[in-house]
This record gives structure tokens, C-alpha cells and sequence, in this order.
């Protein structure tokens, strides 16, 4: 990281500093973890008590925080420190993280491709007949784009990601390394003699604008129309997102979330880890699924929590967990009275 003061980092997040504003910042550390010479922040309540021991020269802070003790460190006080951070690491990952430009040898462009200026083709990477590719676009060694694939600008392919024939990729999308897009989805059809017969999966993925898959995740390809990942939806490593999907705007997943075939989500969820959706499905929009839930039904109402499997609403599996915590004693209660009730019989 290249060298700043306090006041200089101030002025770039429109801050205010409380300290000393010459102190020099080279390095980002957790607030837990910090050093002489890094800069962290403070957005979490329950990491409070880091910053009145915290090690680190500088903690942005939210600008209601109110020290409740004598603090060391330099405070720069921000709109939102998590957002204000996250600019600053968008800083850090410009100057730390190498740039790559040209096409490497060996590749492979089929003739009928085109692409736009800027492309950075890594080593062992194919692109096949007919694909058209933005501007600005870095696809990383041994990925394969296949036929008729359109991707836009300022795109971000890392490695060994695969891309079925006829997919389309927005604007400013990044997919990281063994990200599979456009795959059969699973479809298969029972004969009478208990065989199954594969049904041709003729759609394709649309992924929009700013969505960002994680590693080893997979987006497989419609039936028939268009699995579609809408704008700005994040998804963890190794998400699985079924035939004819859709994922609305904004929505976010964590990490082994699974999705069948034909569901629709809408926007602005957050689905915890593991979280498992049944086919043809509806989740409203602004849901809130805790992690390793269950859904087997429609979620009607927008802007509920819900957890558990089969869900239910999240204040009453919270209230349910006691009862279910003091089931053992229950039961043993109930059958000393029953004991009671026989002997007076």
C-alpha cells in the first residue's frame, strides 16, 4: 500500500479526523489484529471494545460513534466506515494486484470471434466461433468461451471458468476461478422401463450488469428460455443456481446455497449458507433467509425473515428453540404426572 496520512485519507472519504492527522498509514488490518502503520475500521458494534486496544494507527468510525473510554489510536470519522473501507481496499487492489494485458501464447481465437480493445487473453484459453467480447475484457488462463458467447465490457474471467455456447454476460461481470455457466441443467425424463431419458436443454444464462459469482459455482442453462442472473446479484463459492432460475436484483448468497429448477427470487434478498430452495418456487422481494433453511413453498410477503427447515418465521423459531431446548425436561415432567395420575387410579 502506498503511504498516507490520516488527513489524506480523510479528505479523500470526505472524513474527519480526531487524532493525529500526520500519522502515516502503509498497511489494512482487522481491528483485532493491528499494527503500528495500518489503518482499520469500526462498523460492527460488537468489535467495540477492539478499538480502545487495537494496536492499528488509524480506525475509521461511523460518525454517531461516541468513545465511552480514553482512545490511543487516530480516529477518522465517516458516513459509513464498512463502505468507506471497502473504497479504500478498491485503492489497495489497484496498486497490489498485477496487471495483465495482451493475448499469451498459446491461446486460441477462432477466426469469427471479435473483441473489443483492451482484451487481456491468458494462456491456454479458447475462444470459439462467433463469440463477440467488450471492451476491456481479462479472461484468465485455461478458460473456454464457447460458441455465439457475448460478454461485455470491463468483464473479469479468472481461471479455468467455463462458459456454454449462446450465454451472454453483461457489463462489469467477474466470475471466479472453475465458475461454470450455461451446464445442462438436470433434467431427465423416467421410461417405463426405468431408464431415464435426458431432455435437451436448449435455453441459455443471461447474467446482467455488476454480478459477481464466486469460485467453483455453476449457472445452469434454461430448458428451454433463459436461466437469468439479474443486476448486481452476488453469489458465493459454489452456489448451484438450476434451469430456468431467476435471481432479482441486488440479491446476495452465501456459500453452498442451492437453487432447483424454475424458482424465482426476487430482489434485494440475503440467503445465509446452505440454504436450499425447491423448484418452482417464489421468494418476494427483500426476504431474509437464515442459514440451512429449507424452502419448499412460495414466500408471499416481501421483507420477511424467515429460518429453519421447513422456514418459519425467524422470531418464532427463536421462540421455538427454547421450547425445543427444554423439550427433555418437559417430557420428564409429563411423565411423572402421568406416573401420578395411574398410581391414583
Amino acid at each position: 500500500m502506498i503511504e498516507f496520512t490520516a488527513a489524506q485519507i480523510a479528505e479523500a472519504l470526505k472524513g474527519e479526523v480526531v487524532g493525529n492527522a500526520d500519522v502515516k498509514l502503509r498497511d489494512v488490518a482487522k481491528i483485532e489484529e493491528g499494527r503500528e502503520g495500518a489503518l482499520s475500521f469500526l462498523a460492527n458494534p460488537k468489535y467495540t471494545p477492539y478499538i480502545y486496544t487495537t494496536k492499528s494507527s488509524a480506525v475509521l468510525v461511523n460518525r454517531d460513534f461516541k468513545p465511552e473510554e480514553p482512545v490511543q489510536t487516530t480516529l477518522i470519522y465517516v458516513d459509513n466506515a464498512y463502505e468507506s473501507f471497502a473504497s479504500l481496499l478498491d485503492m489497495v487492489a489497484e496498486a497490489v494486484i498485477p496487471r495483465k494485458n495482451g493475448i499469451e501464447q498459446p491461446s486460441f481465437i477462432d477466426p469469427t470471434a471479435q473483441y473489443g480493445e483492451g482484451l487481456y487473453l491468458g494462456a491456454f484459453a479458447y475462444i470459439g466461433p462467433n463469440a463477440r467480447i467488450g471492451k476491456n475484457v481479462k479472461i484468465y488462463p485455461q478458460c473456454y468461451i464457447g460458441d455465439n458467447v457475448h460478454i461485455g465490457d470491463n468483464c473479469i474471467i479468472y481461471p479455468g471458468v467455463k462458459i456454454y455456447y449462446n450465454c451472454v454476460l453483461g457489463n462489469n461481470v467477474t466470475l471466479h476461478a472453475g465458475v461454470s455457466i450455461g451446464a445442462d441443467g438436470f433434467g431427465f425424463a423416467p421410461n417405463t422401463d426405468n431408464n431415464y431419458k435426458k431432455i435437451p436443454q436448449i435455453g441459455n444464462v443471461i447474467i446482467e450488469d455488476y454480478v459477481e459469482i464466486g469460485a467453483n459455482a455453476c449457472v445452469d442453462r434454461a430448458t428451454m428460455g433463459s436461466t437469468v442472473v439479474h443486476k448486481g446479484v452476488k453469489l458465493d463459492n459454489l452456489v448451484q443456481v438450476g434451469h430456468n432460475v431467476h435471481i432479482g436484483e441486488n440479491t446476495v448468497m452465501s456459500a453452498q446455497c442451492g437453487i432447483a429448477g424454475s424458482t424465482k427470487i426476487g430482489r434485494n434478498c440475503m440467503c445465509g449458507g446452505q440454504v436450499g430452495f425447491a423448484p418452482h418456487i417464489s421468494i418476494a422481494d427483500g426476504t431474509h433467509i437464515g442459514a440451512q433453511s429449507g424452502l419448499n413453498a412460495t414466500i408471499t410477503t416481501e421483507g420477511t425473515a424467515i429460518i429453519g427447515s421447513p422456514v418459519q418465521d425467524y422470531k418464532g423459531w427463536l421462540r421455538s428453540s427454547v421450547i425445543f431446548r427444554k423439550l427433555p425436561d418437559i417430557v420428564k415432567r409429563l411423565d411423572n404426572v402421568e406416573k401420578q395420575l395411574a398410581g391414583k387410579d
